[in-house]
């Protein structure tokens, strides 16, 4: 095959790529009941013992169609409870913003640029600043949409080694606190004993991811100044 045989082609797949992801967003989008606690609880119970590993598998998937992830954080709390719910929640948001970012870099970056559109440039500043830490800045203070910050971190420098791993830790806090405040929305809900203390603890989980993107703004704008940096956002 010549080379721009070659270049046709992957820009045949590129193009075709972006059709689906474009119309499974719209799919999506017209269909969000799908991703309700209940309605999901109910097409788990067909995989058995696999109902965690089909839980992660359609948060990742939900995570590159732009569902909220507050959405499906909130349900695995409610099908898993707190503790489990929290790890598959956390494993399937890093498997999703894996695989946005993947396709941002070497698949539908056109796509991305025209979605993003003035926040791009913010992050891309932001990444060229501060590296990886700057990932961790937004996953510990949502200054953006989860989904589309993703998508947008694909065509920063940012390795996905780096990547991977400072959003798998900091959205540590945000995971545990929804998914707890998941969970106590069942409880509360189905009258079971403990709904008065258990939604005591959600709200105070909920405080303190609240409290903490308060508390990393100010490290940060107090560590900026003391090395004579200026931050991007």
């Amino acid at each position: 095959m010549t080379a721009a045989g070659a270049a046709g082609r992957r820009l045949y797949l590129r193009v075709a790529a972006i059709a689906i992801i474009a119309a499974a967003v719209v799919l999506v989008a017209r269909n969000r009941q799908l991703f309700e606690a209940q309605t999901i609880q109910n097409g788990l119970k067909r995989f058995g013992p696999f109902g965690p590993i089909a839980f992660i598998a359609i948060y990742a998937i939900a995570a590159v169609l732009f569902v909220p992830g507050s959405l499906l954080t909130l349900a695995g709390g409610a099908i898993f409870g707190p503790v489990f719910g929290a790890v598959w929640n956390l494993i399937g948001a890093t498997l999703g913003a894996t695989g946005a970012f993947l396709i941002a870099r070497y698949v539908a970056g056109d796509w991305v640029r025209r979605r993003a559109g003035g926040r791009l440039a913010a992050i891309i500043g932001g990444v060229e600043q501060e590296g990886w830490r700057f990932v961790a800045f937004v996953r510990l203070v949502p200054l953006f949409p989860f989904n589309l910050v993703n998508f947008a971190f694909g065509l920063t420098r940012v390795s996905l080694a780096e990547y991977i791993l400072a959003s798998a830790v900091c959205m540590v806090p945000g995971a545990i606190a929804y998914t707890y405040l998941g969970y106590a929305g069942r409880t509360v809900a189905a009258g079971e004993a403990g709904a008065i203390r258990v939604g005591i603890i959600a709200l105070a989980l909920l405080a303190v991811a609240v409290f903490i993107p308060r508390f990393v703004r100010r490290y940060r704008k107090t560590d900026a100044l003391s090395r004579g940096d200026n931050p991007t956002v």
